[in-house]
C-alpha cells in the first residue's frame, strides 16, 4: 500500500515546484534576477522528499516547462538535442546527494563543512553530465574536444555553483526559521 504524503512534505514539494517554475529560464514565469533553482531543487527535494515519485514528478515538471517554453513560449530549441537525456543523471546526482546528506549529516554547525563539500562535488558531477553531455553529444559543436570543453566548464560552472549555493542557503535559513518557530510554539503549549 502506498505511503500517505504528509502535509509538511506536500508543502515542501509545492515550494520546491514554485522555485523551479519561477526560475526555470526563459519562459512565462521567469524572474530574471533570481538564479535558476533546478539543480538545488533536486538536492533539496532529495533531502526532504525521499519518495522516488517526487523525483519523477520534479523531472516531469522541468521537462514540461522546457517543452512549453520551446513549443508555445517562443524560446529557442537550441538546447533540445539528443543530449537532453543527460539531465536525468545530472538531476539524479543532485537528488542522491540530498538523500545522502539527509542520512549522513546532523544539524550541527560542524556539518556545514560536509554539506559544502557534498554540494560542490555533486554540482561538479551534475555539471559534467549536463554540460559535457550537451557539448559532446548535442550535435551543436563540430569536432568537440576536451581542450575546448574545459574552458567552457571553467566559464559556466562557477555561475551554476553560485545558483545552487544561493538556494541551499535559502533552504538552510528556512529550515532554521521554521524549526525555531516550531520549537517556540511547542514551548508555549
Amino acid at each position: 500500500m502506498p505511503r500517505k504524503i504528509s502535509t509538511q512534505s506536500l508543502a515542501i514539494a509545492l515550494v520546491i515546484a514554485l522555485m523551479v517554475i519561477v526560475t526555470r529560464g526563459h519562459h512565462f514565469a521567469s524572474i530574471d534576477f533570481l538564479p535558476s533553482a533546478s539543480y538545488a531543487a533536486f538536492l533539496i527535494a532529495g533531502y526532504y522528499l525521499r519518495s522516488t515519485l517526487m523525483f519523477v514528478a520534479l523531472l516531469a515538471l522541468c521537462a514540461g516547462l522546457d517543452m512549453a517554453a520551446v513549443t508555445w513560449g517562443g524560446v529557442s530549441n537550441f538546447c533540445v538535442t539528443p543530449a537532453y537525456g543527460f539531465l536525468l543523471p545530472a538531476y539524479g546526482t543532485m537528488w542522491l546527494a540530498g538523500r545522502w546528506l539527509a542520512d549522513n549529516t546532523s544539524w550541527a554547525f560542524s556539518s556545514l563543512f560536509k554539506l559544502t563539500g557534498v554540494v560542490v562535488v555533486a554540482a561538479a558531477i551534475a555539471e559534467l553530465f549536463s554540460s559535457g553531455g550537451f557539448y559532446f553529444f548535442g550535435g551543436r559543436y563540430p569536432d568537440p574536444s576536451f581542450a575546448e570543453f574545459l574552458p567552457r566548464l571553467v566559464k559556466y560552472f562557477p555561475k551554476q555553483l553560485e545558483a545552487i549555493a544561493f538556494w541551499v542557503v535559502v533552504a538552510l535559513i528556512a529550515h532554521v526559521v521554521f524549526g525555531l518557530a516550531k520549537r517556540s510554539v511547542q514551548e508555549k503549549a
